[in-house]
């Protein structure tokens, strides 16, 4: 079995749970069936192990070099990416008029997640051109789109998103990157921008940065935001290669992981070229002046669902590898054997050893869920027949996806430090890929913001926009499954159904009285809490999804498979979902244990 993903776990959570072979029947995927989506995923599956693999190690030890004059990596990060690029999983799921297969989303994110899961730092190159195409396509004028994603969807160019900047991190509104308007409708920008993956490189023929600076006249604050196109190189009008544009490298960052990316410090109008003689980068306003966020929020939310998809994966390969381990290494005999002659066991055997597997099986099989579900519902947004169910998975969306990029990279993590605890001393050696995975994975938690944001985002803005419309949709939908697993054969799915109901009806209270008073900053005092109370009944809903899955599928011949999917279900309602009630304490009695904290007490 691979040990980068279950094949089999993929197949039911496509086809028996999601049942993504329905979506052929619609216009846009008509010409695909289950023959070319497994093919699709056959393709990935091969390349991720034999082009990505092989050199996570060495990508990690030989991080991206920078000589002062340019950035070099190692060969194998292009040769894999020129493979990617090669086999047109670019434009997986674009329109073939952009080159693309009109793949469903998600087909696309079950195949983007093995490379992935293969070697993630060289995986993020593709996964933010992706990104930055995909904004562009929604923001960009036709001639944006020509001159710079096709290129992009054809693996010539790459992309990035330059948010950040190094007085400013996560606070956007304090940006100082300014861009200045130009006669010909262009705009100079100057600044410096911090943290950008895939900054700089020489795998492509250009690097496409998608730029936040504000205009001369921009309202302070988010509001006063512009997006922009800031190529490496400019073109030409036949769009051929030009001159160097003023973006410029001033330095790597060197991170505990995702170490074969290369991160930059770069710096936008330094002087250092002048194109077209002139000083500042030469930048392309995307969509309407101040109008920025928005566009670039079209990207990080893709950007926060795809770190999600991320933290899962590496979740998920640590699992495989510490299962592999624990089946295959003897030690020790079983507590009541007091023979030290008697044969020893593999520490599978070991009760604790399987506790530890089977919480790692409940965190990321349950996450990988819930990233398939949304990449469903991306697929539902684009193509439902019904405007209603367009509409509704597009609320989903909202509220779901804090969750999809928060609570894979909490627990999908902690299955990387159980993967590491079942190796034992072996487990942080770098003799052994489960160090790595938890390296490369702590990243997660604060990639496309971290905990505290998206719990800011959730109790703040996604609970209560239009009145709540969000939540009680998805309350109802798990109501829907609770209706479902009322009636199951099994006692177990039932009684947890009725568990699932208690701590649901409890999240929906504890939204409404965090905002009782009206005090903002009382009601957000505990929204790191609720977030992850909120995540972990979403996961429940999810595992109570698969169980019922399992029950209409199960068939003797493949009677472990099912039974392992109960058995993590009833290890996540057992074992986590009580971990609620604590948390919704302090959201209903509205604690103020961390808000009362003086900064000199510390």
């Amino acid at each position: 079995m691979s040990t980068l993903l279950s094949r089999r776990d993929l197949n039911f959570l496509l086809y028996e749970w999601l049942d993504a072979q329905a979506l052929t029947a619609r216009e846009r995927y008509r010409q695909h069936d289950r023959e070319t989506f497994d093919a699709v995923l056959d393709t990935a599956e091969k390349l991720a192990e034999d082009l990505f693999a092989p050199h996570y190690r060495k990508s990690d030890l030989n991080e991206p070099h920078f000589d002062g004059q340019q950035v070099t990596v190692i060969a194998e990060v292009q040769a894999a990416i020129e493979a990617f690029n090669k086999a047109g999983l670019v434009a997986a799921s674009q329109d073939e008029s952009l080159g693309g297969m009109q793949l469903p989303v998600v087909i696309d994110k079950a195949m983007m997640a093995y490379f992935v899961a293969a070697n993630c730092a060289t995986a993020a190159y593709p996964f933010l051109t992706i990104g930055n195409s995909n904004l562009l396509l929604a923001h960009g004028t036709p001639t944006q789109i020509d001159m710079f994603v096709r290129p992009m969807l054809a693996g010539r160019f790459f992309g990035t998103m330059c948010l950040s900047e190094p007085q400013a991190g996560s606070s956007l509104s304090d940006i100082k990157t300014r861009a200045v308007p130009q006669p010909d409708n262009t705009h100079r920008l100057f600044g410096t921008k911090m943290w950008i993956s895939g900054g700089e490189h020489e795998m492509a023929e250009n690097i496409v940065h998608l730029v936040l600076a504000r205009l001369p006249d921009a309202p302070p604050g988010v509001k006063g935001i512009s997006l922009f196109i800031v190529p490496k190189y400019l073109l030409n009008e036949d769009g051929t290669i030009g001159e160097r544009n003023d973006v410029v490298l001033a330095g790597l960052n060197h991170k505990m992981g995702y170490r074969g990316t290369t991160n930059c410090l770069l710096n936008f109008g330094e002087g250092k070229f002048k194109p077209q003689g002139n000083e500042g980068a030469v930048g392309y306003l995307v969509g309407e002046p101040n109008g920025g966020l928005a566009c670039m929020f079209h990207m990080m939310n893709e950007a926060r669902i795809g770190v999600g998809l991320g933290a899962t994966v590496l979740g998920y390969t640590g699992y495989l590898h510490s299962l592999a381990y624990a089946k295959s290494r003897p030690q020790g005999r079983p507590p009541g054997d007091k023979n030290p002659t008697s044969k020893q066991i593999a520490i599978i055997e070991h009760t604790d050893v399987r506790r530890m597997l089977l919480a790692q099986k409940a965190y990321v099989e349950g996450a990988l869920a819930l990233n398939l579900y949304c990449a469903r519902l991306v697929d539902e947004e684009k193509t439902a027949v019904d405007e209603a169910a367009r509409k509704e998975a597009t609320l989903l969306l909202d509220i779901l996806t804090p969750i999809a990029k928060s609570w894979p990279s909490q627990w999908c993590l902690e299955a990387n430090s159980l993967a590491i605890q079942v190796l034992g001393g072996y487990g942080y050696t770098r003799d052994f890929p489960v160090e790595q995975f938890y390296r490369d994975n702590r990243l997660n938690a604060i990639h496309e913001g971290t905990h505290g944001i998206q719990g800011l985002d959730l109790l703040g803005r996604k609970v209560v926009m239009r009145d709540g419309a969000a939540l009680r949709l998805l309350v109802q939908r798990i109501a829907s499954t609770i209706s479902a697993a009322t009636v199951s054969k099994r006692a177990d799915t039932r009684a947890f159904a009725d568990q699932l109901e208690s701590y649901a009806e409890r999240l929906a209270a504890a939204a409404q009285t965090a905002w009782a008073t009206g005090d903002v900053n009382q009601a957000l005092a505990n929204s790191s809490p609720f977030l992850e109370a909120f995540g972990h009944v979403v996961i429940a809903w999810m595992w109570l999804e698969q169980s019922l899955a399992a029950s209409r599928h199960y068939t003797l011949a493949e009677s472990d498979f099912y039974h392992g999917k109960w058995q993590a279900c009833r290890y996540f309602f057992v074992v986590e979902l009580p971990k609620v009630g604590p948390m919704l304490d302090l959201v209903q009695n509205l604690d103020t244990t961390s808000l009362d904290m003086q900064s000199n007490w510390f």
